[in-house]
């Protein structure tokens, strides 16, 4: 797992969106449905990239960490190069840097998730990772109350942990951590490549970046592993689940949202990955994990009413 900046204090996504055809809303401030619509997509997004991180955890055996990013990025890359076809001329050397940083922040933060997924459960390391988009919603957040909807996820992903983390691998928890970062500067880059190339062009360019960067990284780790057909075949499907299905709804979803709303939105994913590894890995909720999820989904629901009623207002 989206135009100028999402930097705060700038015009977002949503305010140069049109207006979905046959709504009666001034463009720019959709209604509910108009609201509701993105976050649809953000969530669809959640599920279909933490089901691939399972799935890749399953796979790590197979090809290392590195092998399976690797993999991911170079499958990715080329399905959406070939679906999206982005003209390389006629973009400006903004455009590039856009997209080509856009790319570095893909690239990293995908590597160093897999290097926390590697070392701690899934669970902790997306609550771990999660921070860094609820650093950036109230960084850019203009209202007051979406500081209150950022502590109540907050909480609940330090509930999600247990309340500490202390015996976790030091290595992995920092390895999450900086994947927050880099998850932060994913969506900040993803709003402006969003802006600046039509469809998914700039995401099809992006990845590709992101896969030539890490390329020697997994042949060096993976070598020959990388072409074994089984591999291959499993690393596509995580190409699937986890690059191109949500990347690109949620490229889509930040043309509507503000980034703010969606970073809080991101506090979900904790929740959504306890579920993937409960089904996928077999690993067990606690009542205090169920309590830490039924807060980040109290939290995002209020982000996502705020919105919606501030547009309404508008």
């Amino acid at each position: 797992m989206s135009t100028p900046s999402a930097a705060p204090g700038t015009p977002t996504p949503a305010a140069a969106a049109p207006a979905p055809a046959g709504a009666t809303h001034p463009a720019g401030t959709p209604g509910r449905r108009g609201a509701l619509g993105p976050v649809g997509l953000v969530l669809a997004g959640g599920l279909s990239v933490q089901f691939g991180a399972a799935l890749a955890v399953t796979l790590m055996p197979r090809a290392g960490a590195l092998g399976i990013v690797t993999l991911r990025l170079a499958v990715a890359a080329v399905m959406l190069l070939l679906v999206c076809r982005p003209r390389l001329r006629g973009h400006s050397r903004a455009d590039w840097g856009t997209v080509i940083t856009f790319g570095v922040a893909m690239a990293g933060m995908n590597g160093l998730f897999y290097q926390a997924l590697d070392r701690i459960p899934i669970g902790a390391a997306v609550t771990l990772e999660v921070l860094g988009p609820l650093a950036l919603s109230v960084a850019t957040s203009r209202r007051a109350v979406n500081l209150v909807w950022a502590a109540l996820a907050l909480g609940g992903v330090f509930l999600l942990g247990g309340g500490g983390f202390d015996g976790l691998d030091p290595a992995g928890a920092a390895f999450a951590l900086a994947a927050g970062g880099m998850w932060a500067a994913y969506i900040v880059f993803s709003a402006r490549t969003g802006r600046r190339f039509p469809q998914a062009d700039g995401l099809a360019l992006a990845m590709g970046v992101g896969a030539v960067l890490f390329l020697p990284l997994g042949i060096a780790e993976s070598g020959t592993k990388l072409v074994d057909p089984v591999t291959l075949g499993l690393g596509a499907a995580v190409a699937l689940l986890s690059s191109v299905l949500p990347y690109t709804l949620e490229l889509l979803a930040l043309r509507r949202l503000p980034a703010a709303t969606f970073a809080v939105l991101m506090s979900l994913e904790p929740a959504i990955a306890a579920l993937a590894g409960f089904l996928v890995l077999h690993q067990s909720l606690t009542t205090a994990q169920c309590a830490a999820i039924a807060l980040v989904v109290a939290a995002s629901m209020g982000a996502v009413r705020t919105q919606v009623g501030r547009r309404k207002r508008a």
